[in-house]
């Protein structure tokens, strides 16, 4: 947006946002960066990569369909897979086995 001045030149304004605003902005509308890396070598494609990415909020990411956290366990609260129980009581084990062996190293 420009204006004249009163000695007759145009200067220029410039509307500042802040990041806070910004970063709203990017959210709310959401946008997409998508590009693609080709290798060749002598006209023989040899690796191709697609790189997709979407930035925006939860509800806009729900607006367009990408909900794909809701059924995933592993993001759901309060339920724990049998493999990861059987894990972290290993490792409690170990961790008491490890202080009762410094405890009476200690003692000793």
């Amino acid at each position: 947006m420009t204006r004249n001045d009163r000695r007759g030149g145009i200067q220029s304004s410039m509307q500042s946002t802040n990041l806070a605003d910004l970063l709203e902005r990017l959210l709310d509308k959401g946008v997409v960066i998508a590009g693609d890396i080709k290798i060749k070598l002598v006209e023989v494609e040899l690796l191709t990569i697609q790189l997709r990415l979407v930035i925006c909020s939860v509800e806009k990411a729900r607006e367009m369909g990408l909900d794909w956290w809701l059924d995933n366990p592993a993001f759901k609260s309060g339920t724990n897979s049998p493999e990861l129980m059987e894990s972290l009581g290993n490792i409690e084990d170990r961790l008491s086995r490890m202080e009762a062996a410094l405890a009476s190293s200690g003692s000793a």
